[in-house]
């Protein structure tokens, strides 16, 4: 394996929680010099930090050569137990895009794609119905369990993760990239799309920031204070870390040293944290195994790093803000859970 290619398996791989399979990937990274993959976004709610972990690795892709793609999923923002209300798709493609737009200061835009576009074409109806032929109900509900609310099941739960597999076919991509609770869904498609005739893509995942509330309660748009919104005003932001759960020398279930490991330390490259001189002075981290070794011996306070995170969540997210303070009336529009 030559230089190159080892550095490019490194920087897609860093941070990552799984990949179906590594050496499926490490192939395509050999054979082919513009490579695809994509994102898929169902527009159920309001986009927020959790989201900046998995957009950011289509950074590391680009810095591969990877063709970068989102696909704004609408329909299966119905399909999941009307999460987002047909009447409602249009207005939140709007807002989805341009959320994503400006929260990543991206190498180049990804190319996005709408799901209605081409899902309600002929050809993709009919795979639709060949591979409900072929999976059984059972499969079907696996494979949504960690992504659908699977409370009641809807049949529509049951059709999403069909559609999921079969969009990778027909956004010609090589690769799928998405959350860790995206793994069934992922799994399945490995299963059914050569069973269709297709091909068999790799499938990489990212891990979930823990919510902000702790461990028991999941990092979701619906449930205030787990996450911030992308849009978050600075009183939003510094409220919501200093509440968040951060237990002084625990790593495990902390989503403020997460924050640090998966978003901050892979798009700038450390994180400069201000201190009195009498606790140490300022302290520069550059690595998720610095963080882990001076958080954990206790040398550095929950308090500390809330505030450095909370400055840069600031920063960060400054472009979406902005925009959002200024475009007020599509939030309205959008509804209290967004604004």
């Amino acid at each position: 394996m030559n230089a190159n290619l080892a550095m490019n398996i490194e920087l897609v791989t860093r941070n990552t929680a799984e990949i179906l399979t590594k050496q499926e990937l490490e192939n395509l990274l050999a054979s082919k010099t513009r490579p695809s993959v994509y994102l898929g976004r169902a527009i159920t709610g309001p986009l927020h930090m959790g989201h900046l972990v998995s957009l950011s690795k289509l950074l590391d892709l680009q810095n591969v050569g990877f063709e970068t793609i989102v696909l704004l999923a609408d329909i299966h923002a119905a399909l999941d137990d009307l999460k987002s209300k047909w009447e409602d798709l249009e207005i939140r493609r709007e807002y989805t895009r341009k959320a994503i737009e400006l929260s990543v200061e991206w190498k180049e835009k990804p190319k996005f794609v709408v799901g209605s576009d081409f899902q309600l074409k002929n050809d993709y109806q009919m795979d639709i119905f060949k591979m409900s032929t072929l999976a059984n109900v059972q499969t079907a509900m696996h494979a949504a369990s960690e992504v659908t609310r699977m409370k009641n099941p809807k049949v529509s739960e049951l059709i999403y993760p069909i559609m999921q597999a079969l969009d990778e076919q027909y956004l010609g991509v090589d690769m799928q990239l998405g959350g860790l609770d995206q793994r069934h869904i992922m799994a399945f498609a490995r299963e059914y799309m050569p069973k269709m005739g297709y091909n068999k893509n790799v499938e990489l995942m990212m891990p979930l920031v823990p919510s902000l509330k702790g461990p028991g309660v999941k990092m979701s748009s619906s449930v205030y204070g787990s996450n911030i919104k992308v849009n978050a005003s600075e009183e939003e932001i510094k409220k919501t870390i200093q509440e968040a759960y951060c237990p002084i020398g625990v790593m495990q279930d902390n989503p403020i040293t997460a924050i640090v490991s998966l978003l901050i330390l892979p798009t700038e490259g450390k994180l400069v944290i201000a201190r009195d001189s009498k606790f140490g002075g300022d302290l520069e981290i550059t690595s998720a195994k610095q963080l882990e070794e001076v958080y954990t011996s206790k040398a550095l306070h929950p308090s500390d790093l809330k505030a450095a995170v909370t400055e840069y969540l600031i920063r960060k997210l400054a472009r979406v803000r902005n925009y959002f303070e200024s475009n007020k009336d599509l939030l309205h529009r959008l509804g209290h859970n967004f604004e």
